[in-house]
């Protein structure tokens, strides 16, 4: 059995957009209200981690399909930065999708899609184990996708002869739509009082 370091150095690595969906079914919350800097150092905190890093990944609206959002995000990922935060945005991909009304009626309507966010996650959560960054990858994320890179952290701690954990934290309550983490990931359950204590009051929507 690998030895448990004394000293666990944590790097977040949150899925902007998976968190804000899963925390808006649980929650209510109706736009991506949290701080990830605390969200990290809360998580870390709650397991006698010590933060090493957070890092942050989501698409980015086209200005022309969505003003405020474009502009919203520019802003939110420029505080971000500023903060600390290492972050990955990549434009959002449209496409067509038909959809059928109750009333038997067929409509197009566009469907927006993140392209290659949860690939680039993975990426450097593997990169990152190999290169000895961190004892803990908490991921801020439920996308199942993701539980191929746990079997990979398994597998280089196995190899490397060195401790590691992978934790997959997401919101929990009453109206999530989903109650599980990733597979092969520990839990770290966020309730609505933990959540709600790392919210960022900051208004980053564009001026009209």
């Amino acid at each position: 059995m690998l030895e448990e370091p004394r000293t666990r150095r944590a790097i977040s690595f949150i899925d902007g957009q998976n968190l804000f969906r899963h925390a808006k079914d649980a929650f209510g919350h109706h736009h991506p209200n949290y701080d990830p800097v605390s969200l990290a150092a809360a998580v870390c905190a709650a397991n006698g981690w010590v933060t090493a890093g957070v890092r942050f990944y989501t698409g980015v609206p086209d200005a022309a399909r969505s003003r405020m959002w474009h502009g919203y995000w520019t802003r939110r990922l420029t505080a971000m930065r500023r903060a600390g935060v290492d972050v990955t945005a990549r434009p959002l991909r449209y496409r067509v999708e038909q959809v059928r009304l109750p009333d038997g009626t067929a409509h197009e309507v566009p469907v927006q899609r993140e392209k290659g966010i949860d690939l680039r996650l993975g990426l450097d959560v593997v990169r990152m184990a190999r290169n000895g960054e961190f004892d803990v990858a908490v991921l801020f994320s439920q996308d199942q996708d993701l539980a191929e890179v746990a079997r990979e952290i398994r597998d280089i701690s196995r190899t490397l002869g060195r401790w590691l954990k992978i934790v997959s934290a997401f919101p929990h309550g009453g109206r999530a739509t989903s109650t599980r983490g990733i597979d092969g990931t520990d839990w770290f359950r966020m309730d609505r009082a933990f959540y709600d204590a790392c919210l960022d009051p900051r208004d980053y929507r564009p001026p009209r």
